[in-house]
């Protein structure tokens, strides 16, 4: 019996020291002191086990014994086996910032840190312009003119974004520009998600694009020139990255650049002459400027000795000679302006390069540093406010469409895709505000902007989908009408653009954050380009600290012991719980994939993608709890707390779960499952009272409802119908009309009123005129249901409507 004590009291002393990563004196003074015990009064056996072992955590343990052995041999087995980064790579790698994602790889996240990022809000400026100049914009749209009429946008609405400097908001008040924040961006765009022309038309200036390059690599001179020019639309930019052959790997652009010299006006004027081919380039038909990244070479060495000089960026005037714009690529679904740029020999002076001659083969560095911000900002919130409108839109048709006497929003097969549009709704305005709000507070999210974007475009998939089978027929038939129809046919664009979401998932997500936001992955890295012993040593030994306190923190929650202090209270603080225990986890199979294959682990981008996605989510689940922990609370809202977090927490086991059965060393995969995951899986897919709470909620009018609909255009005061306008005052009177419908069907079903009453008008005349229900009731349901038939109707047009050659039109019955 001592024996066993002595044996779960080292154990025990272990898991303590592995959890608080105390080092290996702590863990040598319990094995030795068990040992000496054990020895003594015990078992002889046991106590020679437990002193061996101290023995061995000596050595390896203790910087000054392992340093004369241990070191010099892993050093240089790290040297041979660690996979090589490229320049292109590290450029990668060290762009943006470190924040909240660097904690969830620590197996320990430090939640004060994620709160330390406080929110101070919108100025009174910002929101201003949200709640007036954006609906004003939003008011000028109707899907089917933007996208089939005119292709488009009305040149009214035009006007109006040049003269309210929508194109200006990241450029600053001295320059012409709004100057706004990060959040603000955002909420501009998530209001004017009512259209994706327009939020694509807007985004885009205000994302990577000559603008922010200017603004961070610009020489005076060019700042001074052109960005009042872009703040007042008085310049028109686009950026030609991606070509026919670089699209992902934008690092294999073909396009090119040469020094040379040549004789302009009677003067010999240094310069670049240009070559290339662009595609996909938003904005290009009518830009006034275009920015060019293309590989600049220097045969002639004007410059100096090197000749190849890198990746390298340019302004260039729409009326340059030699360069070919203005024809238009067919976007699906949206037509956004996008399109072609060529070039050849074009030439320039070397003063369009931004920054001068001093950025010259720096483009690379230039582009990736903005990408982390602006990803993180235009498509996430473009799919953020699509799930705003999706969510007010199908809540009021779901509630007012009915079908065998009752709403459809009270049949389950409709509450369980509208409460979960609704909690990846809420996932998503989480997300993109307190990320939004970590770059107003300083940071340059690197890794999180591969999350948002990857992700919240994947929500924007699901959301739109099931808003059209909640819309059925009404959302099929294009027509001006339809103010879902078009934006779902456009979605595969958000999928594709700023990093296909298949690459940015599979590579990028944990490929980049395992190097960039790992503890140790860096500095070992470092200390073996530099050849520095001492560095790895501190590095290597505390990345096997890190490993050995992941697998007793994921070991031991998971058995529901020790579970980590978080500053939350209520249902939050289990959440965050299991958020901490999920990330031990994720850190000790991030480091066991790591190990076990090497730089093969590139390859396996299935792996690869998994270990994104444990990531994703438990980055997601601390944003919702973020927002919860500091936002107003309304009645509701706890039910979208719950499934939201059960939704992320369950997606984040199953993708560890799929992880172990895939891991080639199947001994590996078995422990890490039994260590990190003792019980098994804890989350189930979300109940469904909840999703029957939630739709109810978002069908009605809730303050829940209104919660999720803020920063939407949701008044009915545009040059445009506004449907969401017209369902929320549908849904303020729904309780009235409901009593009346439960009225005259029971009438009609008693046989009170005439069996020939099928329509809902007559049955409400008919009931009227029996007394069932008195005058004033029969005009406001007369009144209601006009408004409803509105909403219900699909638009028809003349039989040759959508031909664009007559000629080719087939008269099937031409008598």
């Amino acid at each position: 019996m001592l024996t066993l004590i002595l044996l779960l009291a080292a154990i025990v002393g272990l898991l303590a020291v592995m959890r608080r990563e105390a080092g290996a004196l702590p863990a040598l003074a319990v094995l030795a002191v068990t040992g000496l015990i054990s020895l003594l009064v015990a078992s002889a056996v046991l106590g020679v086990i437990l002193l061996a072992a101290a023995a061995v955590i000596a050595a390896a343990g203790l910087p000054a014994l392992r340093g004369k052995w241990l070191t010099p041999r892993l050093f240089a087995m790290f040297k041979k086996v660690s996979p090589k980064v490229s320049d292109t790579e590290r450029t990668a790698l060290e762009a943006g910032s470190v924040a909240w994602d660097g904690e969830l790889f620590t197996g320990k996240p430090n939640w004060q840190a994620l709160l330390d990022y406080t929110d101070n809000g919108l100025t009174e400026e910002e929101r201003a312009f949200i709640d007036h100049q954006c609906s004003v914009a939003a008011g000028m749209c109707n899907a089917w003119d933007i996208a089939k009429e005119r292709a488009d946008l009305p040149q009214e609405l035009w006007d109006h974004l040049k003269q309210e400097r929508y194109f200006g908001m990241i450029i600053p008040k001295e320059y012409g520009g709004l100057g706004f924040s990060a959040k603000a961006q955002s909420l501009v765009l998530q209001k004017l998600s009512i259209n994706e022309t327009l939020m694509v038309t807007v985004g885009v200036p205000n994302s990577l694009g000559p603008g922010e390059l200017l603004l961070k690599y610009g020489t005076d001179e060019q700042k001074n020139h052109y960005l009042p020019r872009l703040a007042d639309g008085r310049e028109i930019p686009c950026f030609g990255l991606t070509g026919p052959r670089a699209g992902s790997d934008a690092t294999s652009l073909p396009d090119t650049g040469v020094v040379c010299k040549q004789e302009i006006d009677g003067k010999e004027v240094l310069g670049v002459r240009l070559n290339f081919e662009k595609r996909w380039i938003t904005l290009a038909p009518i830009a006034t400027v275009v920015g060019l990244a293309f590989r600049l070479f220097d045969p002639e060495k004007l410059l100096g000795d090197e000749e190849d000089r890198g990746i390298t960026l340019a302004l260039i005037p729409r009326d340059t000679a030699g360069m070919e714009i203005g024809r238009r690529h067919h976007p699906i679904g949206s037509p956004f302006l996008n399109g072609p740029i060529k070039g050849k020999d074009v030439f320039v002076p070397m003063d369009t390069i931004i920054g001068g001659e001093a950025m010259i083969g720096q483009g690379w560095r230039m582009l990736v540093e903005c990408l982390s911000v602006g990803r993180c900002i235009t498509l996430p919130s473009g799919a953020t406010g699509t799930a705003r409108y999706a969510i007010g839109w199908s809540g009021g048709f779901a509630r007012i469409r009915r079908q065998f006497n009752v709403p459809v929003a009270e049949m389950e097969g409709v509450q369980e895709p509208l409460a979960r549009m609704t909690a990846l709704g809420y996932i998503a305005q989480a997300a993109v505000y307190q990320t939004a709000n970590t770059i107003d507070r300083g940071e340059k999210p690197a890794v999180p902007s591969a999350i948002l974007k990857s992700q919240l475009t994947e929500f924007q998939r699901v959301i739109l989908g099931d808003a059209m089978d909640i819309h059925g027929g009404k959302a099929v038939t294009l027509g001006p009408r339809n103010y879902l129809g078009i934006g779902y046919s456009a979605n595969p664009v958000a999928i594709t653009v700023e990093g296909a979401n298949i690459m940015t998932r599979n590579l990028m997500i944990f490929g980049q954050g395992a190097i960039r936001c790992h503890p140790y992955v860096l500095e070992e890295l470092a200390a073996k380009d530099a050849d520095d012993i001492q560095a790895f040593d501190r590095a290597f030994f505390g990345h096997a600290g890190l490993i050995f306190g992941n697998a007793a923190r994921a070991f031991t929650q998971g058995l529901g012991i020790g579970k980590q202090a978080v500053p939350f209270d209520g249902e939050a603080q289990r959440y965050a719980q299991e958020v901490a225990r999920l990330s031990a986890g994720f850190g000790l199979c991030a480091d066991a994939a790591m190990a076990s294959l090497g730089a093969t682990l590139k390859l396996r981008e299935m792996l690869s993608a998994r270990l994104g996605d444990v990531l994703s989510n438990l980055y997601l689940a601390s944003m919702v709890l973020k927002q919860w922990h500091e936002g107003d609370k309304v009645e509701g809202e706890e039910a979208l707390l719950h499934y939201s977090c059960q939704l992320l927490l369950g997606r984040a086991e199953q993708a560890l779960d799929e992880l172990f059965d895939n891991l080639p060393n199947r001994l590996l995969a078995g422990v890490l499952r039994r260590v990190v995951m003792p019980r098994g899986k804890r989350f189930k897919r979300p109940h469904d009272d909840l999703a029957r709470s939630i739709a109810q909620a978002v069908s009605r009018d809730s303050a829940l409802r209104e919660k999720l609909l803020a920063n939407t255009w949701s008044a009915d005061d545009g040059e445009q119908a506004n449907p969401l306008a017209q369902y929320n005052a549908l849904l303020a009177t729904q309780e009235r009309a409901e009593t009346l419908y439960r009225t005259v069907n029971k009438a009609y079903a008693k046989g009170e009123l005439p069996s020939d009453a099928l329509h809902p008008e007559q049955r409400v005349e008919e009931a009227a005129r029996a007394g069932i229900i008195s005058e004033e009731d029969a005009t406001f349901m007369h009144e209601r249901e006009a408004q409803v038939l509105e909403l219900l109707t699909v638009d028809d047009f003349e039989y040759d409507a959508f031909v664009i050659d007559k000629a080719k039109v087939l008269r099937h019955h031409a008598a």
